[in-house]
């Protein structure tokens, strides 16, 4: 995905264990959706364990193991309940928990017989106790209620507990729309178009899945790029032309930097800066991939060493963030998160922003995007920007909403220097 500067995601961990196992398209696919399904629900699940056995504690791998037959049972329709009862309480005895396999088979029992009046009671539960019901913490609830209310914010609430749907950006650098999309065709993908004001009518395509990913020969060829389109809106108000020269503030993986290096035709000079070796790393891979040559990729140490005092006619910076635009990807940060974290975080932003912007040429454009949906994070950030520095003024901002856009949380502002 390309949002996320932060320690090790449930995505990220999960990928690299499933990448050491041989296993069917399907299997890997419903292995993925009960991690995820589990993690985004824990609330919720914790919830219903506490109806059945109030006051008991489990061990860790018991809880898990009550947490995955739960979820199998109230949010799995394809799977049968004695299959999703019978598999927990094998694991249990595989992994020598004999002695908690009868209460861990009574309880899931228990919710087997009452399916569908749980299902009944966690939709009434959404009147009261949304929180316990959606499986979303009461702070960040409380405080999209008081912004947006409660309609909206239960709409949000429901998009954050779907699976993330797949878009591909096409690669104009390596082949046309037509010839990308007959590529998928004979590889028997299911897609569609996918059309929004921001980008080209032709770019973005949405999967009906995309399973293993590594193996398909227009990935590998860098016939397109995995991305959601919320994150091109940066991108068409920065404006890339054929001869600029741009800087990409917060580079890796490079959703955007191939985004850019497209618009540019590859014609112009992109300096892509991370100040992590590995996504650095990784924003080479897919430069490389992409067919990418105007743009070179460095360290911001590097590039303050080279580079210091050069201007350029573009600036983007994508700012490390709360990613509450992207909680049904993200699974678990709604569990990392507190208020006093996106609040603590303003600062490190701004400091990002401004020292940014001393890389923009008189005229220039400055855009500053994140996946947030937090005001602190966005547009009162761009006003503290402003305040401090009366050589740039906002030319336009954009929330983009789940809920009325169909695609993932984003802010992007465009300043430009005068």
């Amino acid at each position: 995905m390309e949002r996320g500067r932060t320690l090790a995601h449930t995505e990220e961990l999960l990928q690299k264990r499933l990448d050491g196992e041989v296993l069917k398209p399907c299997d890997r696919a419903l292995c993925q959706e009960i991690v995820y399904g589990v993690v985004r629900r824990q609330r919720t699940l914790d919830w219903l364990v506490e109806r059945k056995a109030p006051g008991r504690r489990q061990v860790p791998s018991v809880r898990i193991v009550l947490h995955m037959g739960l979820y199998q049972l109230l949010w799995l329709d394809r799977i049968p309940n004695h299959a999703a009862v019978h598999e927990s309480v094998e694991l249990l005895r595989s992994k020598g928990l004999v002695g908690a396999a009868g209460f861990v088979n009574a309880v899931l029992r228990a919710y087997a017989t009452d399916r569908e009046t749980t299902r009944a009671s966690l939709k009434a539960l959404e009147e009261t106790e949304p929180g316990i019901a959606t499986s979303h913490p009461d702070w960040m609830i409380r405080r999209w209620q008081a912004r947006w209310g409660v309609e909206t914010t239960r709409k949000l609430l429901e998009w954050n507990n779907q699976g993330a749907v797949v878009f591909g950006r096409i690669n104009t650098l390596k082949a046309s729309p037509e010839d990308t999309t007959h590529r998928w065709t004979t590889e028997g993908l299911q897609f569609e178009n996918f059309n929004r004001e921001w980008f080209p009518a032709d770019w973005v395509y949405r999967f009906q899945s995309l399973a293993g990913l590594h193996g398909l020969g227009s990935f590998n060829k860098g016939l397109f790029y995995v991305q959601d389109p919320s994150t091109l809106m940066s991108v068409q108000m920065l404006d890339p032309k054929p001869g600029d020269r741009v800087l990409d503030f917060c580079a890796a993986p490079g959703g955007k930097t191939t985004c850019i290096a497209q618009c540019l035709q590859n014609q112009g000079l992109i300096l892509a800066l991370d100040p992590d070796a590995k996504r650095l790393e990784r924003l080479q891979e897919n430069c490389l991939r992409m067919g990418v040559t105007c743009a070179t990729t460095m360290r911001p140490d590097q590039f303050a060493a080279k580079h210091g005092g050069h201007l350029f006619d573009k600036v983007l910076v994508d700012a490390p963030c709360s990613n509450t635009g992207v909680l049904r990807r993200r699974v678990d940060v709604r569990w990392r998160l507190s208020l006093q974290s996106i609040l603590s975080q303003t600062d490190h932003q701004l400091a990002i922003l401004s020292k940014a912007s001393e890389s923009v040429r008189p005229q220039g454009s400055l855009v500053y995007s994140t996946c947030s949906l937090e005001p602190e994070e966005n547009r009162d950030l761009v006003f503290r920007f402003l305040a401090e520095h009366p050589g740039f003024a906002l030319v336009k901002d954009r929330e983009l909403s789940p809920v009325e856009e169909g695609v993932d949380g984003a802010y992007a502002a465009l300043l430009r220097r005068s």
